[in-house]
């Protein structure tokens, strides 16, 4: 510890960690300003920004929506709105090539007036009859939001609503004068945070309309050391019920049922996912989990009379268990079913079963060869489903209709690429342990080899599917890149096992996935090493600065984006915290152990031959702290390398506030791929 302790001290970039400071931003604008002049001055900058921007702002893709009674929700951006309108309309209406939009919240507006930099974080509507929603705005697109009250029948702010300042707040409803709330309630009577290590909130209180905050009644509490902990009401007819968790850390909670003011501990592994719904509790284990006799794998799902649950018992029926090659991606209820979303090979397959009964139902009508998703449905009122699907090369397709009945298409995204000449392939790498490791390619069919672009995540279960690549089309493979997504572990692909293996002292196989999926691009001659760049970001940004450290020779070209690079000091900084069921605890010596390879930050040098970087972030994410981006590139010229960097003043952990920004980053990190990994002659940019 003594040792880690003086690499702190030691470290000259501290101050940069000062996210406004005044040198801090001087330092980001001195970096911005000569990577904006090297890379925005050709014309094919401009025709990636305006390309992008058009996919982003276009009028012609799907609005989506949700149904919250009578009429569909939906928040849109364009050209002529950036901020976005918040609307609805009816069924009928929306199924018309022009819907009738009624625009409840025009955020421009919004932000004009106050002059403010609204980013709209989302909003929740009171049940049942829709009129009141707790609206959330975040200043440049931070997580942290302000809230207030919106009266959607009157269409003004509430003037005695519930309203609450900038924070990293959870509000909901129970009725119309009551909600939950959980902020930073200030220093407790025992001298505690009413935070987390993580900077969420740890204390939830019932607060009552016309009442000072101050005066809410505390309902749960959890520990300062959590992630976080919260309430939240159910209201399903018939079944309204209270709820309390507390997430003693990233993959862990404690659940309870709260009845007349006492806790009632929902005893399934902490590890699982779980929800109540109606008579019934849904358990799924994240590993083994034995009841009596029998042992159920990691990733089944499990159904159990929830009352008898409670009451000890622990009879379960198994709606799907999984195998080597599927896993259970998601589940969603109607009124009359329940539909299974699973993964064959990272390949989308629907299921329907009778609620009750479990007998499955035939669903027909969906497409064959693509990644089907449920957007939305309405169980309390009917067997309605929003279904979207599409694969890399098909613009997304939004379906609706009833569970287990016929579904009719409603909207249809433009193509953004040709993509009758492209194709996609699922190929396997072999990792340094044997597993395969699949990965999708897509090129156009006249390409066999040539500037090869490979993104990758690998974390927190998060699964990359098939879905239509709009501006990677438009960017990279329509003008003859090659483009591939790895599946490797860290991710959610092959259910939570695929997961848990790469946390921690496993976080090895994350990076050796992601190096033999490169290894195997060259070996069957889709590319070479200088012509392989790989893009990542948030987590996917730690692996990038992996990918620099441990393996330079394998990429010609890095995109690095939001990262997380000093592992010594993540937990330190805004959420990170919260992420050390992930990575691990580098206060804890033997834990440090396993992390310190992995942690870009202590481990340049300057006798190596790193490839090309771009490394981006953005001052408003208070998620990712932009200090890692900046010390990585402080660290590397102090070393003598050559670094572009670029950190957008808004815009939060997505690193864009609006369409315009979004755009500019995406050309930017396009036209530094083309020109560092094309050769000179194919490179001029025109």
């Amino acid at each position: 510890m003594a040792d880690n302790d003086a690499n702190i001290a030691d470290d000259p970039y501290l101050w940069l960690e000062d996210v406004t400071g005044d040198q801090a931003l001087d330092w980001v604008r001195t970096h911005n300003d000569p990577t904006v002049g090297a890379l925005t001055a050709t014309d094919r900058f401009t025709d990636l920004e305006a390309g992008a921007l058009e996919v982003l702002d276009t009028d012609d893709r799907i609005p989506y929506v949700r149904r919250r009674g009578e009429y569909l929700y939906n928040f849109w951006r364009d050209a002529a709105h950036p901020k976005g309108l918040w609307r609805r309309t009816t069924l009928e209406s929306y199924r018309t090539d022009e819907p009738e939009w009624d625009v409840l919240v025009d955020v421009d507006a919004l932000a004009a007036a106050e002059d403010e930099n609204w980013v709209w974080s989302g909003t929740t509507l009171l049940y049942p009859e829709y009129r009141h929603a707790l609206v959330s705005l975040s200043r440049g697109g931070a997580d942290a939001t302000v809230l207030r009250e919106f009266d959607v029948e009157t269409r003004e702010w509430v003037t005695d609503g519930f309203t609450l300042p900038e924070n990293k707040s959870s509000v909901g409803w129970i009725d119309r004068d009551t909600v939950y709330v959980g902020t930073d309630f200030g220093e407790q009577p025992d001298g505690s945070s009413a935070l987390t290590t993580s900077g969420y909130p740890r204390i939830a209180k019932r607060w009552t309309r016309g009442t000072p905050l101050e005066s809410a009644v505390t309902v749960f509490a959890g520990e300062v050391d959590d992630v976080s902990a919260g309430a939240g009401y159910d209201n399903t007819p018939g079944y309204e019920r209270h709820f309390a968790s507390r997430a003693t850390d990233f993959f862990n909670s404690l659940r309870y049922e709260i009845r007349d003011d006492e806790l009632i501990r929902i005893d399934v592994p902490t590890d699982a996912h779980s929800a109540v719904y109606r008579d019934w509790l849904f358990v799924m284990p994240r590993s083994d989990w034995s009841i009596g006799e029998t042992t159920y794998a990691t990733g089944a799902l499990l159904v159990f009379d929830y009352a008898g649950f409670l009451a000890g018992g622990r009879e379960a029926t198994a709606l799907f268990t999984p195998d080597a090659h599927t896993s259970l991606a998601d589940y969603s209820f109607t009124r009359s079913h329940l539909i299974l979303t699973t993964l064959h090979d990272v390949q989308t397959q629907i299921s329907v079963h009778t609620l009750g009964t479990w007998e499955p139902v035939e669903q027909p009508g969906l497409p064959t060869l693509a990644t089907i998703s449920v957007l939305d449905t309405d169980p309390d009122q009917s067997d309605e489903v929003f279904w979207s699907a599409s694969s890399f090369t098909t613009p997304p397709t939004l379906l609706h209709g009833n569970s287990g009945a016929a579904v009719e298409v409603i909207k249809q995204s433009p193509s953004f690429f040709e993509g009758d000449n492209v194709v996609t392939e699922q190929r396997f790498a072999t990792s340094d342990d044997g597993t395969a490791i699949p990965y999708f390619v897509v090129r156009r069919n006249d390409v066999e080899s040539g500037p090869t672009l490979l993104y990758g995540y690998g974390g927190f279960e998060n699964a990359l599917t098939p879905g239509y690549a709009a501006i990677a089309g438009r960017s990279w493979i329509s003008r003859g890149g090659i483009y591939v997504i790895a599946n490797i572990r860290g991710g959610g692909e092959y259910g939570p096992s695929w997961h848990t293996q790469a946390q921690k002292a496993g976080r090895h196989l994350v990076y050796e996935d992601f190096s033999s999926v490169a290894r195997a691009l060259v070996a069957d001659g889709l590319t070479t090493p200088a012509q392989l760049g790989a893009q990542g970001g948030s987590n996917g940004g730690l692996l990038m600065g992996v990918m620099l450290t441990r393996y330079p020779e394998l990429f010609g070209a890095l995109v690095c984006q939001v990262p997380l690079i000093d592992m010594r000091r993540y937990h330190l900084l805004l959420a990170g915290a919260s992420w050390m069921a992930e990575y691990g605890d580098p206060d804890d010596p033997e834990q440090w152990a396993f992390m310190e390879p992995f942690s870009p930050y202590q481990n340049l040098a300057a006798d190596v031959d790193y490839p090309e970087l771009l490394v981006t972030t953005s001052t408003r994410d208070d998620r990712v702290h932009p200090g890692h981006a900046r010390k990585l590139v402080a660290r590397l010229e102090e070393l003598g390398h050559s670094v572009q960097y670029y950190e957008n003043i808004e815009g939060g952990h997505g690193g864009a506030a609006d369409n315009k920004q979004a755009a500019f980053m995406s050309a930017l990190a396009y036209e530094f791929l083309w020109r560092t990994l094309v050769p000179d002659h194919l490179a001029s940019g025109q």
